[in-house]
Order: structure tokens, then sequence, then C-alpha cells
């Protein structure tokens, strides 16, 4: 597939994640006009700032070493002790423009998007050793826009130059009438000069540079459907293993909620499509706990435990279908349907006291349930 058909299947924004494993690899917009322009304007500034300190440190470091030292005539020992002591002096008027430059090393990458450290990035890449890598490079999109930034860069700077050359035909010539002092001071004025020409000319090619890094490393990281489609698949995860979790999840919850059948109080059918079981302890809950409903055929599973088992089994329509509709399982029973269950588990209860010897046996009178809470339409 060429490089400009690649380019058109790529037709959507980086996803989060791509631009975070991007980052982990070191791949990042950089931009060397601006790492180039900062570290150089930066320093350019500084002299301009501390210049006069600097001139007034180093000449004095000039007058030390052409200063004549008696004390090292004969002694060559002492040379290197010397040499190094020189060395150390000239530092001192350096140091605060090394460090400086050193640190405007950093304000390409801030500007860029933040600092990221890639052991990744360090690593050998023997795909840059492969010739139709290389040529890709060289021809391709990347390779053109090098070549015109190339072509950019030599006709600034060379504008540039040229003013300087003119400046110094001029300029130069009359140094040599002047005061050593004061000639140093113009020719590095006009040399700091020169060099702020030439900052402005790398700050315009880095203000074009910067937007098209971004823009360039957007569309590298770009994606195409398909790639969105698996990495959706892969976050999300696929829909078969999911629809096959939520299968398994609900074999579970109905596998628990058949063994609590056997304990339930009672269980109220309405009597062919619902069927829920209500668990009651006097203080220990505050009201009546759902422990199993279903309908249809978990609703035939439900009767089948609770007849096995010896469960009290009501029939009672309007409440079975209320209790379906707004109760949830392991939760208390609505509050609206507090009276209905309480009349329910109050026969319940005396069924399992009632003895032939204590005359007939107990009835419940119907059930009434709030109309809202009951549409009094089957599950089908």
């Amino acid at each position: 597939m060429s490089e400009a058909a690649d380019r058109e299947d790529r037709t959507e924004a980086p996803s989060a994640k791509r631009l975070r494993q991007a980052r982990e690899r070191g791949d990042v917009p950089r931009s060397r006009e601006l790492a180039g322009v900062a570290v150089l304007g930066t320093s350019v500034i500084t002299l301009l700032v501390l210049g006069p300190g600097v001139a007034r440190g180093a000449m004095g470091w000039m007058r030390d070493a052409l200063a004549f030292d008696s004390g090292l005539v004969g002694h060559q020992d002492r040379l290197a002790t010397h040499a190094a002591a020189m060395l150390a002096g000239l530092a001192v008027p350096l140091l605060p423009l090394v460090a400086i430059a050193l640190g405007a090393c950093f304000i390409s990458p801030a500007v860029m998007g933040g600092f990221h450290f890639s052991t990744e990035a360090l690593q050998p890449n023997f795909n840059r050793l492969n010739p139709m890598s290389g040529f890709e490079r060289m021809y391709g999109r990347e390779g053109r826009v090098e070549l015109l930034r190339s072509v950019l860069r030599i006709l600034l700077v060379g504008a540039v130059g040229f003013w300087v050359v003119r400046r110094a035909m001029v300029t130069m010539p009359l140094l040599q009438n002047m005061p050593l002092e004061g000639a140093v001071a113009d020719g590095l004025g006009f040399m700091l000069h020169a060099l702020a020409a030439m900052v402005g000319a790398m700050a315009l090619l880095a203000a074009v540079d910067v937007p098209y890094q971004r823009w360039s490393h957007n569309e590298k990281l770009k994606m195409t459907k398909q790639e969105v489609r698996e990495e959706f698949k892969e976050n999300e995860g696929n829909p078969e293993v999911k629809g096959k979790i939520r299968q398994l999840a609900r074999q579970m919850a109905q596998r628990r909620m058949m063994e609590a059948v056997p304990d339930a109080d009672v269980i109220v059918v309405n009597p062919t499509h619902y069927a829920v079981a209500l668990k009651y302890e006097a203080g220990r809950m505050r009201a009546p706990k759902v422990v199993a409903l279903g309908i249809d055929e978990i609703a035939l599973k439900i009767r089948e435990i609770a007849k096995a088992h010896r469960v009290a089994t009501v029939e009672a329509p309007p409440l079975a279908r209320a209790l379906y509709r707004h109760s949830a399982l392991d939760q208390e029973i609505p509050v609206q349907l507090y009276a209905a269950v309480a009349q329910v588990l109050s026969y319940v209860f005396q069924l399992r006291r009632w003895h032939p010897s204590h005359g007939p046996m107990p009835s419940l009178a119907t059930v009434a349930v709030d109309p809202a809470l009951d549409d009094g339409k089957s599950p089908r």
C-alpha cells in the first residue's frame, strides 16, 4: 500500500490511548527550528543583559593570563596547577551563559507538549537501516517538507548573512582607528546584533515549523475505521465475550436465587406467570425481603422447589405482579406493598400454627393492591 493510500485510509482522529502509547514510545512532536532558536535566542539575550559583566570578567582573566608570573620560572611542576586555575577562572564569567543556554534546551519540549522520558526511544531501531524505509523518508512527504524547510533556511540565513556582510564592510574598517577597549566593545556589539538578526530569521522558521510538526504528528497517529473498531473492542470487550459473561452471571444469580427458595416464608404467585419468594425475620429485618422472583419458566422452577421443600404458596395475582414489577432481588419490598404483604404473611403464619383442634382453617381475604402498582397485564 502506498503512502498516499495509507493516509487516505487514516481518517479518524487518534484516540487518547493511541496518543498515550505514542508518548510512552517517545513519539512526540519535535521542532528542531524551535530548539535552535530557543538556545541561540536565549544566549543572545543573556549576552545583551550580562554582556558588560562577562566582558569585564573576560578582560580581567586575560590580564591575569598574560601577566608574567616569576614564581613559575624554574618550577615546571607548578604549570599544571596554574593552567587548571586559569581554566577555572575562565569558567566563572562564562558560567551564567552556559547555565542559561542549558536551561533553554528545555523550552522546546515544554512548548511542544511537555517532557516525556522513554527508554523505548533509546532502543535501537533496525528499521532505519532498511534502504526501502530510507527511500520512503527521502522521497515521501517528510522528505519534501524537509527539502522545503532547508530551502527556506538557506534563503533566510543567506539574507541575514548578506545584511551582516554589508554592515561589516562599513563597520569593521572603523574599528582599527578606535582604542582597543572601544573597538572590542563595538565589535562585540556588532556580533550580537548580527546574532539577533539570525535569531529573528530562525524565529520565522520556527513559527511555521511548530504548527506543522503538531499537525504532522497528529496526521501520523490518525487511525483507520478498522483500528477504531478494534480498539473499542479491546477497551470495552468483545461483544460475544461480554454476552457470554452476562449469560454466566445470570445463571449464577439464578442458581443462588433458587438456593434461597427453600428458606423463604411464602411464594406469592398469580398463579401461572409470576412467582415471588419472600422472607421476613422479625427483629432482624425492617421489612420483608425478596429472595427470588421470576416469570414463566423461572416462576415454574420456583414453584417446584417451593413444593418440594413444603414452602407455602399463596395465589394473589395483583400482588404477585406488583412485587415482580416494583421489587428487586435481595431488597426490601416497596413501602406501598407493606400492608398487602403483611396480610399474606399473617395468613401464612396462622397456617403454621393451625391445628384441626383449633377450629376451621384460616382463610385469606382478597389482597388489595394499589391499581397504580398493577396494570393487570401478563408478561406476554
